[in-house]
């Protein structure tokens, strides 16, 4: 595996994972553009900045000489509604199953992976609204895995289902509320893992109890704090954290696979003056107060180094006429774009410069789209 100039691993080229998937179309005669073909102009397409399919055929087809360089263009460059066709009906959950292999082959070990939905605008039918969910590692900023929330039904059931998709064996498990489940606790601990997750009134009486006794034992000063400072554009946010591995008062404690500690997150945002106070609550298997600090800290960073991302530069949120399982797939392929820049790009540069250089430079997006230099 070839290094990055930032001295990581190289991701290798996707497309040998992807193109796996099982193609959606009648085999016969007719079918012009093989699936690879397909993925990896898409996928080329979106790593150079281009975000709709008429884009990107247009693209494909000022690039073909570089294409037929590497794939069977015998049929020319697939039409913009051959794009949209089988990304309708591509299987969501292949892909995803697909993408995970493909980026947990290749990425190491990581300490600290957060667990966090992002709601992609719907377009022309309610149920075409899109909830996704991801696997992301905070420290290398690579996603790891994705799926999507089909219904209030399948809420709880979601994080178990994308844990199953990766290795988090010494990694840190950090997740919201919504995913604070007993069955979830055991999971991760049985896949060799630690969690923190965050505590509020879905578990109402474990919640009363807990805040009860973190913040009767902070306010008498009986428990470890740890403090830090932040200053940014006006803001002053001061955060303490305090921790309890004295459990036996907690009658719940035994139905929560590996508690070893109740954490509370007393926050004071100093914003121009007007100063506010909020107490957050967490479960953890972990007993570091440091530790803890530092890793929920890094899981509220994801909302700069992904969503940000993927909503300002990616244009995520624009793409408002798309069916839900298109969305979904291209989604899939823009966190691939995503995990390549970051993965196989020049540390120096954006993610918006990346995108436009690969978009006039062939070297240069074929470092990215390959880890290497053809």
């Amino acid at each position: 595996m070839s290094k990055s100039d930032k001295g990581t691993a190289m991701l290798t080229n996707p497309i040998a994972y992807l193109s796996q998937i099982e193609d959606p179309r009648r085999q016969n005669k007719n079918l012009l553009h093989p699936l690879k073909n397909i993925l990896t102009i898409a996928l080329t397409g979106i790593l150079c900045g281009y975000s709709d399919w008429v884009a990107i055929e247009d693209f494909a087809s000022e690039n073909q000489a570089w294409f037929a360089s590497f794939l069977d263009l015998t049929n020319g460059i697939p039409s913009h509604d051959t794009f949209s066709n089988v990304m309708k009906r591509l299987n969501k959950d292949q892909i995803n199953r697909y993408f995970s292999q493909w980026i947990n082959h290749n990425a190491p070990k990581h300490k600290h992976i957060a667990i966090d939905g992002k709601f992609v605008q719907g377009s022309h039918h309610d149920n075409d609204n899109l909830q996704l969910v991801s696997a992301y590692a905070s420290e290398a900023k690579l996603i790891l895995a994705q799926t999507d929330i089909n219904d209030k039904a399948n809420e709880i059931t979601t994080l178990p289902q994308l844990l199953s998709l990766i290795d988090i064996k010494g990694s840190t498990i950090t997740a919201d509320a919504m995913y604070c489940q007993k069955d979830t606790t055991k999971q991760i601990i049985k896949q060799g893992g630690n969690y923190i997750l965050a505590l509020k009134n879905n578990h109402k009486t474990l919640f009363d109890d807990v805040s009860l006794w973190l913040n009767t034992q902070f306010d008498n000063k009986q428990l470890k704090v740890y403090e830090t400072t932040e200053k940014d554009h006006g803001r002053l946010e001061t955060r303490r954290y305090a921790i309890s591995t004295e459990l036996d008062w907690l009658e719940q404690k035994d139905q929560w696979h590996t508690l070893n500690a109740v954490v509370m997150v007393e926050s004071t945002r100093d914003i121009q003056g007007k100063v506010s106070t909020e107490r957050r609550y967490y479960l953890s298997s972990l007993t570091d107060l440091t530790t803890i600090g530092d890793t929920l800290r890094k899981h509220w960073a994801i909302e700069n180094s992904q969503h940000w991302v993927l909503d300002v530069i990616f244009g995520e949120d624009t793409a408002i006429k798309l069916e839900r399982n298109e969305k979904a797939n291209i989604a899939l392929l823009t966190r691939t774009a995503l995990n390549l820049i970051r993965a196989n790009g020049d540390a120096n540069l954006s993610v918006k410069r990346h995108k436009i250089r690969a978009s006039q430079n062939t070297a240069f997006r074929e470092k990215l789209l390959f880890g290497k230099f053809l």
